[in-house]
């Protein structure tokens, strides 16, 4: 077992905050357990498809054998700390990939060989470089039939325009795939297969595979000497750059997000995760490389500049809720700066709440270890933590900072939800408290209507994983509806409302008198809000409490009851009385003026549109497109290398219910799909169908 230890003896440069990311089915958790193995956290390996996998704790992910939430766990590796997150690849989990790579300071994106860069690896790559989190990229499964290395490099390249690098070749391919040749120290490797790959024999690189390394180790260096001064100079000097400036110019730019290192291996067959492991350590930066954060004080919305030192003012980023009938709620933070310690009580600006830290836990994916203080640079667990929402700022009272919220996308599918008896009505609202505390991207709202509770979230499997936890683990007895799509309402021209809002309410009398105008928007605009009244003959807490009352009646939407999108609206005049006027009053007239502007301009419905990406055999194209035809959609791309075609295609959402299954049925089972949220297009024929 790893020995365990406190930052305190483990220098801030020797620590490493890595995620493990990747399309689903990609390997990412099978590295991620060989990585506990090797670096003797576990003694045992846990098989994702035996449902075994340490990071896969969850009873439906290993029900599915797919990772569903992001698990943290530490361990050590040449004496540095390396604190790992295992994140989805399922498109509908993507707000974990979202909020891990916001607190990450590096991350290891694992390819497959055979698939190269598949959907969901462009979209985790997107949210790599939004936070410019450097990485290393895996190719695995190099032991699988079709396995091909130069072509998830090209794909890397192409699809990403990204900078790959090789900095490894693999000694053989499919069955034949041995070891790999490292291009820094020009040696290969080999692992033991008595021992589970623990056992590494370094040799001279083969004979019939030299021409191609001393080529492949050329190209390495031209890439650095485009990027380094000195190692251009070399170059030109033709004078060998040691196996140490190498690495000091792979690592500067790595980190400069200039070129990402490409490795090979095979986790599954324990073949090449150690090496990963020395790049982790190598190449991607520690808390200090980062060089602290920025953020904003609350009040003046001054910059503020933490560095990443436990002497600082303490400063943590609330990244995950979790919460479930056995344990106390956990609050996972990454702390930026500063120390936290058992007892101390911290500050929420955003909720202007203190909060007292009951106990910190360094997690083990879901086993605690409990401790009395943690450090800059960490990511721990704090049982006590009661308020916080994900993305919220932990600081001191005395010297608080607001760090960078963090945006989720709008949920695109609901069901109705219902309690089976009343007793179970009562535990379903605990629940839904405790599952919205967690995800961001679920929401509940009920229909004023009917009365029915909605639960939403990102696709079919979100929800379904959502009911059944609701059963399993907080015990209750529920039916569900049909899914049903969010639909969304539009403007189709601009046009001014008004309201003169006259009102007694428990015998005083209010009043408020507002003109807007209201703008359509290109799609992707969102809603702003704007004061263009002139003069100052409004108080300020009325102008934005009429804000907040167009946003109010936007949300809950016009025509159908959908939220309205893509619009602009300038309020442009009003008045108010000295006597009479309240917060009220303003943010009535505003929502019924809102209303009324909308109603004059013209609504549309806006459908979800999904962006349908399949890879199947090529025989199956034809059945696959004409029943992407058949459902209202079309093709956007379509490649093929004679064997395996891809297809890009765009298709309303209304038409995808259980897609996965029918593609199964109609391919036996051969074919994969890819399924995300791409846009919003104007509903065709009648909206209640």
């Amino acid at each position: 077992m790893s020995k365990q230890s406190s930052n305190r003896d483990i220098p801030l440069g020797d620590v490493r905050n890595i995620g493990i990311m990747a399309h689903i089915d990609a390997g990412k958790t099978t590295t991620t357990e060989r990585i506990l193995y090797y670096t003797g956290v576990n003694h045992k390996i846990g098989e994702v498809h035996d449902g075994a996998a340490t990071m896969d704790w969850m009873e439906y992910e290993q029900e599915r054998g797919i990772t569903i939430t992001s698990a943290a766990t530490t361990c050590y590796w040449h004496d540095k700390r390396i604190n790992i997150i295992d994140t989805p690849g399922h498109v509908d989990f993507t707000i974990e990939v979202e909020r891990s790579l916001r607190v990450l300071d590096g991350a290891v994106a694992v390819y497959c060989a055979v698939g190269g860069v598949q959907p969901q690896s462009e979209t985790v790559w997107r949210q790599a470089r939004k936070y410019n989190v450097p990485a290393v990229a895996f190719v695995n499964k190099m032991d699988r039939i079709g396995a091909n290395f130069d072509k998830a490099v090209t794909e890397i390249r192409e699809k990403l325009q990204a900078n790959p690098v090789k900095i490894q070749l693999p000694i053989g391919f499919e069955d034949q795939f041995a070891g790999i040749i490292d291009l820094v120290a020009m040696k290969a490797y080999y692992f033991s297969e008595e021992d589970r790959g623990v056992t590494i024999e370094e040799k001279e690189i083969p004979e019939d595979l030299k021409d191609e390394a001393e080529t492949a180790h050329l190209e390495l260096i031209e890439v650095l000497a485009d990027l380094d001064e000195e190692i251009a100079e070399m170059f030109l000097m033709d004078e060998t750059p040691s196996i140490e400036r190498l690495k000091s110019a792979i690592r500067s730019q790595t980190l400069a997000n200039e070129l990402m290192p490409v490795l090979c291996g095979s986790a599954f067959k324990d073949k090449g995760v150690q090496k990963l492991l020395d790049a982790v350590v190598d190449y991607l930066p520690s808390p200090e490389d980062i060089g602290g954060v920025t953020g904003r004080h609350p009040k003046t919305n001054a910059e503020e500049k933490r560095l990443a030192s436990s002497s600082e003012p303490t400063t943590a980023l609330a990244f995950k809720i979790f919460s479930d009938k056995y344990v106390d709620r956990l609050t996972y933070v990454r702390i930026y700066a500063g120390t936290i310690k058992k007892g101390m009580t911290l500050f929420n600006p955003r909720s202007e709440k203190k909060e007292r830290i009951g106990k910190i836990l360094r997690m083990h994916a879901n086993k605690p270890e409990e401790v009395d203080e943690a450090f800059a640079g960490e990511i721990v667990a704090l049982v006590g933590v009661k308020l916080a929402q994900t993305g919220d700022t932990l600081c001191q009272m005395d010297q608080p900072v607001v760090l960078e919220h963090m945006i989720f996308p709008d949920p695109v599918i609901s069901i109705v939800i219902e309690p089976k008896s009343q007793a179970d009505k009562d535990k379903l609202v605990s629940a839904l408290g405790c599952l919205t505390d967690e995800d961001p991207t679920f929401q509940v709202t009920e229909n004023e209507e009917t009365g029915q509770t909605l639960i939403s979230g990102m696709g079919e499997l979100h929800l379904e994983i959502i009911t059944e936890r609701l059963i399993k683990e907080f015990n209750v007895k529920a039916n569900t509806g049909n899914p049903m799509v969010a639909y969304r309402e539009a403007l189709t021209a601009e046009a001014e409302g008004r309201e003169e809002f006259i009102r007694e309410h428990g015998g005083k009398k209010l009043y408020a008198k507002i003109i807007l105008k209201v703008t359509p928007k290109n799609r992707g605009y969102g809603v702003t809000v704007e004061n263009k009244i002139p003069g100052d003959s409004i108080p300020k807490e009325f102008i934005e409490a009429a804000i907040q009352g167009v946003y109010d009646q936007a949300k809950t939407g016009v025509l159908h009851g959908y939220s309205v999108i893509d619009f602009h609206c300038d309020l442009i005049g009003g008045e108010a009385s000295a006597s009479d006027s309240t917060d009220t009053a303003f943010r009535a007239a505003a929502s019924i003026a809102f209303r009324q502007a909308a109603e004059t301009a013209g609504i549309i419905v806006l459908e979800p549109i999904m962006k349908l990406e399949i890879e199947t055999p090529e025989e199956n194209t034809g059945d696959i497109i004409g029943d992407i035809s058949s459902r209202k959609g079309h093709v956007v791309e379509m490649k093929s290398d004679g064997i395996v075609a891809r297809i890009t295609a765009n298709v309303p959402m209304a038409k995808l219910f259980r897609y996965t299954t029918d593609l199964r049925s109609m391919t036996k089972g051969r074919a994969v799909a890819s399924l995300s949220p791409s846009h919003f297009e104007e509903v065709s024929g009648n909206i209640n169908e």
